[in-house]
């Protein structure tokens, strides 16, 4: 009779865990808060951050019905290797802006908004780097504060925490995220600036390409010596 009782009880303590078991689950999803990336798929790594704005992993040929699925009309690759050898769609654009996420400094941050929003105007984007975690995950979070006007304590958390790849792979982007300037990135990004300082190098190539184009239109300078 003992041994009859204990197993009932056991049946009953794996009946109710079973039982319990989708419930926790379906608590497990709900707990992601809705203003962080969804997931769209299993494969690529891929989450929806917009009704316009898209992440992942390194795609290839075979994502090519998803993309055209989604309306993707830019995609955007962080990584130093062209997307041609996977994406031939016509109809999609390609941008690459390789970087790093330990050398990245205010100008590809700036590069890689710039380059979403000029993407966005025309449709949904995807931007991607190999595992879709560090490199994309650093533009995600800097779109979320710049763009989107998130607290760098909510873009740092849904970066780490969204699921998108081991943490240690975000000790760069962290650092990077802590030290930005945010208001003159914003700004910069507003004046079409290709950086936050007049002494990062794309900004003295800007400012010696102006001067020489202004020394060759100016009269005084074309006009002959007398």
């Amino acid at each position: 009779m003992l041994k009859l009782c204990s197993r009932s009880l056991l049946c009953l303590a794996l009946l109710t865990a079973l039982a319990e078991a989708p419930a926790q689950a379906a608590d497990s999803v709900e707990a992601r808060p809705a203003e962080w990336a969804q997931p769209v798929g299993k494969h690529y790594n891929l989450y929806q951050m917009s009704p316009t704005l898209y992440r992942s992993s390194l795609p290839d040929g075979a994502a090519l019905p998803l993309l055209s699925e989604l309306r993707i009309g830019t995609v955007i690759n962080f990584l130093p290797e062209s997307d041609q050898r996977w994406l031939s769609t016509p109809g999609i654009e390609q941008v690459q802006l390789p970087y790093r996420t330990n050398h990245v400094d205010d100008s590809d941050i700036l590069s890689a908004l710039r380059a979403v929003q000029a993407g966005e105007a025309k449709g949904p984007v995807l931007m991607h780097c190999k595992h879709g975690s560090d490199r994309t995950g650093l533009v995600a979070a800097m779109y979320r504060v710049v763009v989107q006007g998130w607290s760098k304590e909510d873009a740092l958390n849904e970066m780490t925490e969204g699921g998108f790849g081991d943490s240690h792979h975000f000790k760069d982007g962290v650092r990077y995220m802590m030290q930005a300037d945010v208001d003159k990135l914003r700004e910069a990004l507003a004046n079409g600036d290709c950086s936050t300082s007049v002494f990062a190098l794309c900004s003295l190539g800007s400012w010696v390409n102006s001067t020489t184009t202004a020394h060759h239109m100016d009269p005084q300078v074309l006009a002959p010596a007398r």
